[in-house]
C-alpha cells in the first residue's frame, strides 16, 4: 500500500494532497454524522486489492465472464456470512448503494403505481422511501405516515387506518433521522392484515442489529430487510438485500440484470471481511457501546437545555432542534461546529418550516466516535463542547479554544485504519 501511495504522490500530487488532507482532517476532528464511520483496516486493504480488476456479471456459478474461481468464492463467503449474521434465508450482496438496494426491492416485487406505506421524509424517512423529488416517489404511490408532534412516537392507529384505506402492497419501516426504536410486531401485524409484504430499511442500524444491540426484524417475521454495508456495520460503501427464500429469485433478477451490470468485486470482498468482523465479541461490545454513548450524549445535551426531537434517543442518533435550542438554523450550526473540528450535518425536523438547505436542526450520531474508543466520559465532554460552541457562534476566542481542545483530545483516540 505504501508503494502504491508513493506512486500516487509521484503521478498525481493533487489527488495525493487531497487524500493526505482528508486523513489529517479525520485524525484531528470528531465525526458525529450518524451515517459516517471508520472502516476496518482489512476493508481498506481489500478495497484497494486486485479484485478491483475483475468483472463478474452474474452470480456465483452463473457468470458471463471466465476466470471466476476466486470472485465466486468471495461472493459465496459474503452471502453465507450475511445469512448467518442476520439470521435470514437469502442475501444479495451486489447492490452498489443503499438507493439501489431499495429500488431493487420495489422494482423486483411490485408494479409501477403500486402503493407503499412508508415514513415521511421530514419525520425521519429517506429519499428512497417515496420523497416526491426521487424517481421512486413518482414511479410508485407512496402513502407517508408521520410522527406524533407531542412525543415523536408513531401513531399505529393512524398507520393501520392508512393501510386499511390505501391497501399498500408493501409496508416499509426504517429511517434516516428518527431517534427511536421500531415496533416490528405492530408493523408486521398491519402488513399481514392488508396482505402486504413487510420491509425494514436498516441502513442506519444494520450494524447494531448484526451486533445484537438492536432487534432483528426477521425475528418478527419480516419478509425483507435492506441495509447499507458502511454506517454502523463499518464496511465498504454498498448495500445488501436480505429476504426470505420465496423472494430470492425475484430480488436477484431485480439487482442483476434489472438494475446493475457487474458488481464491484473489491467491495463484495470487503463486505465478506466486514461480516466476519461482525461475528466477533469485539464487534458486539462495540455495538452495545454505540447505544450507551448515544444515550449518554443525548442526556448530557438535554441537561444543558438542548431540545431534542422526540425528547431523547433509543438508537445511535439524535436530532437537535437548533432553532429552539440556540436560535441558529441547522446550516449555521453545522458550519459553526466545523470551525472547531466537530462534524455534524444540518437536518430537517418534523414539519420543518425552513428550507432543506437551511433546516431547523442538526443530526448527531455516535458510531464513528465509538469506533475510536470514546466512552461515556468522552460523551460528556462532547456535550460540553457542542453546547459551548453553539451558544457562542461568533466568539472567535471561544471557537479557537474549543478547536485546540478538540485537536488535543483526538490524540488519545487513534482513527482505525489510518493510525
Amino acid at each position: 500500500m505504501s508503494t502504491n501511495l508513493t506512486i500516487l504522490e509521484q503521478q498525481d500530487p493533487d489527488v495525493f494532497s487531497a487524500l493526505k488532507g482528508e486523513e489529517q482532517r479525520q485524525k484531528v476532528g470528531i465525526e458525529l454524522i450518524p451515517s459516517e464511520n471508520y472502516t476496518f483496516p482489512e476493508v481498506l486493504a481489500t478495497l484497494g486489492s486486485v479484485f478491483t480488476n475483475k468483472y463478474s456479471e452474474g452470480y456465483p456459478g452463473r457468470r458471463y465472464y471466465g476466470g471466476q474461481e476466486f470472485t465466486d468464492r468471495i461472493e459465496n463467503l459474503a452471502r453465507d456470512r450475511a445469512k448467518e449474521v442476520f439470521r435470514c434465508e437469502h442475501a444479495n450482496v451486489q447492490p452498489l448503494s443503499g438507493s439501489v438496494m431499495n429500488q431493487a426491492v420495489y422494482l423486483g416485487l411490485l408494479e409501477p403505481g403500486d402503493t407503499i406505506l412508508a415514513m415521511d421524509l421530514s419525520h425521519g424517512g429517506h429519499l428512497t422511501h417515496g420523497a416526491p423529488v426521487s424517481h421512486m416517489g413518482s414511479l410508485f404511490n407512496f402513502v407517508r405516515y408521520v410522527t406524533n408532534p407531542e412525543d415523536g412516537s408513531v401513531d399505529f392507529d393512524q398507520v393501520r387506518a392508512d393501510a386499511l384505506k390505501h391497501r399498500p402492497k408493501l409496508v416499509l419501516c426504517g429511517y434516516t433521522s428518527y431517534p427511536r426504536d421500531i415496533d416490528y410486531e405492530k408493523f408486521k401485524g398491519i402488513a399481514d392484515e392488508v396482505g402486504a409484504l413487510s420491509m425494514t430499511d436498516a441502513s442506519h442500524f444494520g450494524g447494531l442489529v448484526a451486533g445484537g444491540a438492536m432487534k432483528n426484524p426477521f425475528d418478527y417475521g419480516f419478509d425483507i430487510v435492506t441495509t447499507t454495508t458502511h454506517k454502523s456495520l463499518r464496511g465498504p460503501r454498498g448495500g445488501m438485500v436480505l429476504c426470505t427464500k420465496e423472494l430470492a429469485s425475484k430480488i436477484d433478477k431485480s439487482v442483476f440484470p434489472g438494475l446493475q451490470g457487474g458488481p464491484h468485486m473489491n467491495a463484495v470482498a470487503a463486505i465478506a471481511v466486514t461480516l466476519k468482523r461482525a461475528m466477533t465479541d469485539d464487534f458486539k461490545t462495540y455495538a452495545r457501546q454505540v447505544l450507551v454513548n448515544s444515550k449518554t450524549l443525548a442526556a448530557a445535551l438535554m441537561d444543558r437545555q438542548a431540545s431534542l426531537v422526540t425528547g431523547g434517543t433509543d438508537n445511535h442518533m439524535m436530532v437537535v432542534d437548533t432553532v429552539k435550542s440556540y436560535g441558529l438554523d441547522g446550516k449555521v450550526a453545522e458550519e459553526t461546529l466545523d470551525k472547531v473540528n466537530i462534524t455534524t450535518n444540518k437536518q430537517i425536523i418534523p414539519d420543518d418550516p425552513n428550507p432543506p438547505l437551511r433546516p431547523s436542526g442538526i443530526r448527531i450520531g455516535t458510531p464513528a466516535a465509538t469506533a475510536r474508543g470514546m466512552n461515556e466520559a468522552a460523551m460528556q465532554q462532547l456535550a460540553e463542547w457542542l453546547d459551548r460552541c453553539l451558544r457562542a457562534p461568533e466568539d472567535e476566542k471561544v471557537l479557537t479554544d474549543i478547536r485546540e481542545e478538540v485537536v488535543s483530545f483526538c490524540q488519545e483516540y487513534p482513527v482505525p485504519g489510518i493510525e
